[in-house]
């Protein structure tokens, strides 16, 4: 598979590297356990075996939505990490100026191990707070009439703590456990919801799914393939990149007639091309009438140039192809279901229905479909520049 795919294409998949790193892993193991004669301890190694079950994440579109609602999630939890950092910080600060000078007692809750003696002590006391172990104790130790430290200086003996402790432990555990720790579990269900609420909603998580889906038609990794393939990839792909297997053939042609992306000499449409004209289909970005979809073209090129000034330089033919690449003698897949689209239309007269006869080439299924429309294409070009 490596030589097949290259080995700069290969490693651009993390799967792919999670496969490499999982064999080599195991071939290591095999080989200390068969000839290493236990002169080193590798069980750890066997746990790349145990890997390879996480390789069942991929399998199914459920386990990919929660892996992927998680994978989204850590992107906005450093945010709420970081506000509970603040509430700490200010807790332990105000936990040190009043509380700290009560003295330890092993026999109740302020300890040597456990005190706001210096900041670090303070939170890690807070953090023992905040996982609910043992907070209205360690609060009652906090009260007024405590004894002091003989460090404190202080002349009255039994001076230490506050009563202001009630509202500071009552306080912290609201913040913290009621509401701070909720934001972590409110971050990923904003996700998961986002998500599952309504799938015509195009989302980045549609990106891996039609990678993962045009790498099964491309599995050389040459970014193109055949305009057929691209129709069966499309039917097979649900929306609102796909259309769907309940989508009907016609209108499937209509919105590929609108894409209408370049094709090569091969037959073939290229990944990003495809990929551009589907988001811009689905977003409605300057989608407008045919006869003004040149101008529409030209505007969208000028807008991703300035917004992309560096990147436009290589991908804005590839993005927005250009109007020499759709003109009249260029093959692309609006033309060529056009085509399929008016063969279509001209079955369901009573002309269509007669039995041809004599006609090479000429019948009802998808390959015959096309050769048909391939032979029809300067024809349809003709109509379609004349229009």
């Amino acid at each position: 598979m490596v030589n097949a795919l290259c080995l700069q294409n290969f490693f651009k998949d993390p799967w792919n590297t999670f496969d490499f790193v999982t064999v080599i892993g195991s071939i290591v193991d095999a080989m200390v356990v068969e000839f290493g004669e236990n002169f080193i301890n590798v069980g750890f190694l066997r746990l790349f075996r145990a890997a390879r079950l996480i390789k069942l994440l991929r399998q199914g579109y459920t386990i990919r939505i929660l892996l992927w609602t998680f994978v989204q999630s850590f992107k906005a939890l450093p945010y709420v990490c970081l506000l509970i950092a603040m509430l700490f910080f200010i807790y332990a600060i105000i936990g040190m100026q009043v509380f700290g000078n009560i003295r330890e007692n092993p026999f109740e809750s302020i300890t040597r191990h456990n005190n706001f003696r210096n900041f670090i002590q303070g939170l890690m006391l807070l953090f023992r707070c905040a996982t609910g172990e043992n907070w209205p104790n360690i609060m009652l130790s906090c009260i007024k009439g405590r004894p002091c430290d003989k460090q404190a200086n202080k002349n009255i003996p039994n001076s230490c703590g506050s009563n202001l402790a009630y509202a500071y432990f009552v306080s912290f555990i609201f913040f913290c456990s009621f509401l701070m720790l909720n934001l972590f579990v409110a971050v990923i269900m904003d996700n998961f919801d986002y998500l599952t609420r309504d799938s015509s909603i195009l989302g980045a998580h549609h990106l891996d799914e039609f990678v993962r889906i045009w790498a099964e038609y491309d599995p050389n990794a040459t970014g193109k393939i055949l305009y057929q393939e691209m129709y069966d990839m499309l039917k097979n792909m649900d929306p609102p990149l796909g259309f769907g297997n309940k989508c009907p053939n016609r209108l499937a042609y209509k919105k590929l007639i609108r894409m209408n992306m370049p094709v090569d000499d091969d037959g073939k449409v290229n990944f990003t091309t495809t990929l551009f004209a589907l988001i811009r289909e689905n977003l409605n970005i300057k989608m407008r009438p045919a006869e003004e979809m040149d101008q529409a073209d030209s505007e969208l090129r000028e807008t991703i140039k300035s917004i992309w000034p560096l990147q436009a330089k290589n991908m804005v033919d590839l993005l927005v192809p250009p109007n020499d690449q759709l003109n009249t003698g260029k093959l692309t897949v609006g033309k060529i279901y056009a085509g399929l689209l008016i063969l279509e239309s001209w079955r369901t007269t009573k002309f269509g229905q007669m039995e041809p006869t004599g006609v090479p080439g000429f019948g009802n299924s998808p390959s015959a479909n096309h050769a048909v429309v391939y032979k029809l294409i300067p024809l349809i070009s003709f109509l379609l520049a004349f229009n």
